[in-house]
């Protein structure tokens, strides 16, 4: 894939004002391995490679196991993330689909034992952000950084 152009380069002080606004959204409190699984969520759906690749890697310098971040395309099957989790992956992937899914009342009804109202707002900026950041990599083609096959191993 070929980038269609560098658009932190072309436009710092516009992309600056999203970086800024990600950075705010993640100091509002909400746990960052919750925020993680969020992002690398949100990015699968979406393909955004370059997003997969550096939230993983956030996600593992957090302390989160390969086998969390292996199983997350499988959530719904899997007994590694608890029901706040599975509250906010199910809302997640409601709102990054939500031309097709509407944003179920079932998907917000299960934020309800899990989040505070004020929480529920926070998750979905967070949701909202990675969602734009998807949108922007893939417009432009970014690409992810490729790490060398010796350290790979």
């Amino acid at each position: 894939m070929k980038p269609r152009m560098n658009a932190f380069a072309v436009a710092p002080d516009a992309l600056g004002l999203m970086v800024d606004f990600s950075k705010n959204v993640e100091a509002l409190g909400l746990e960052p391995g919750l925020c993680e699984l969020v992002k690398i969520r949100s990015s699968q759906i979406n393909g955004c490679a370059f997003c997969i690749h550096l939230h993983t890697r956030d996600a593992r310098a957090q302390g989160m196991s390969e086998e969390r971040i292996y199983l997350l395309d499988g959530w719904r099957e899997s007994p590694l993330y608890t029901e706040r989790e599975r509250a906010a992956l199910g809302w997640t992937e409601a709102l990054t689909l939500v031309s097709e899914t509407h944003a179920p009342d079932e998907d917000y009804a299960a934020l309800k034992p899990h989040f505070t109202e004020e929480e529920i707002v926070k998750l979905t900026l967070m949701i909202g952000v990675i969602n734009v950041a998807n949108r922007i990599i893939l417009g432009f083609r970014a690409v992810h950084p490729v790490t060398p096959r010796s350290e790979a191993a």
